[in-house]
């Protein structure tokens, strides 16, 4: 039985780089909230993921990425027509840019009925992201339909905006992300879509916004900054780490699943925000969402290196 449930849209990622002189694109993985389930998998959590994919050879890879990594795909549904999704990373100075080919992909066709409730039911967290709720109006109700599932199962819920505008228009993206927030346990924006989503500026105001919305816990996300995290009880800034950054990819994605891991095992609050923190900071030293992300030999080793 899994002790994490993930649900949302997988995406095989062309990573660009610059070799010999000319640009190649690096094929690796993304998704936001498949980003996360291997990040909370090589922290050593007990991870499922629920998607659909095309039956084609991006299908294949993600579905042997998951595997390799201990994930459990028995509720991966595989589409003989729609098409698994694509995206390209290019770089700049400005930082990393992201272009899509994600219209119609299976994942975006997924229904309400075709949730494993069972499989929801029995899970300690599921954890969701907005834009799983953006790429089409039957995924939009599918998370709410896994919420209402958890929530009447006792089952916590954690959920990541992840607000991206070329999806939906702003006032429907706050609409939505505002009322999936005050349903969840664990909230986990950054700094940049909270304030575009409450309006405020300041972390500790927003802090305070996304509590008395109903989240029970936030943990809003600074960057190199590090985060702010609390609940109704106790506040903590964990600052940034340093590091040779090469690629923020997926770095917030890999902050979900290593805070949520640290929590259900048990770990307060603070030092489970300072253990993601670490693992999100290692996980911009190398290109791409997946590849660089840390296990947790790593992220325990570059801890007491700080220390």
């Amino acid at each position: 039985m899994a002790e994490i449930i993930s649900l949302g849209e997988p995406l095989i990622e062309f990573n660009q780089l610059r070799e010999g002189g000319r640009e190649v694109y690096l094929p690796g993985f993304g998704g936001d909230t498949s980003n996360m389930a291997v990040a909370a998998a090589r922290q050593g959590a007990s991870v499922a993921y629920l998607t659909r994919l095309g039956q084609d050879a991006f299908g294949d890879m993600l579905l042997a990425l998951w595997q390799a990594e201990g994930i459990d795909t028995s509720y991966v549904i595989r589409d003989p027509v729609a098409p698994t999704g694509i995206y390209f990373v290019t770089h700049t100075e400005a930082g990393h840019a992201f272009t899509y080919f994600r219209q119609g992909s299976a994942a975006s066709l997924i229904k309400p009925e075709e949730l494993p409730t069972e499989a929801i039911a029995r899970a300690k967290l599921l954890h969701l992201s907005g834009i799983s709720q953006a790429i089409s109006t039957s995924a939009c109700d599918t998370v709410f339909a896994a919420i209402a599932t958890a929530r009447e199962q006792g089952v916590l819920v954690s959920y990541d905006p992840n607000v991206r505008l070329k999806l939906w228009p702003l006032p429907r993206a706050k609409a939505i992300i505002l009322e999936t927030m005050a349903q969840c346990d664990f909230c986990l924006p950054n700094l940049d879509e909270a304030s575009l989503l409450t309006g405020l500026k300041e972390p500790e105001a927003i802090v305070d916004a996304l509590l008395n919305r109903g989240a029970k816990v936030v943990a809003l996300k600074l960057g190199a900054e590090g985060a702010l995290v609390a609940d109704h009880h106790q506040r903590h800034a964990i600052p940034g780490l340093r590091v040779a950054t090469v690629d923020a990819t997926g770095a917030g994605d890999t902050f979900d699943g290593a805070l949520l891991t640290e929590l259900l095992r048990g770990a307060p609050l603070a030092a489970a925000a300072r253990y993601a923190n670490a693992a999100a900071a290692l996980a911009t030293q190398g290109y791409g969402a997946v590849a660089p992300i840390p296990r947790r030999a790593e992220v325990e080793a570059f801890l007491a290196s700080q220390a």
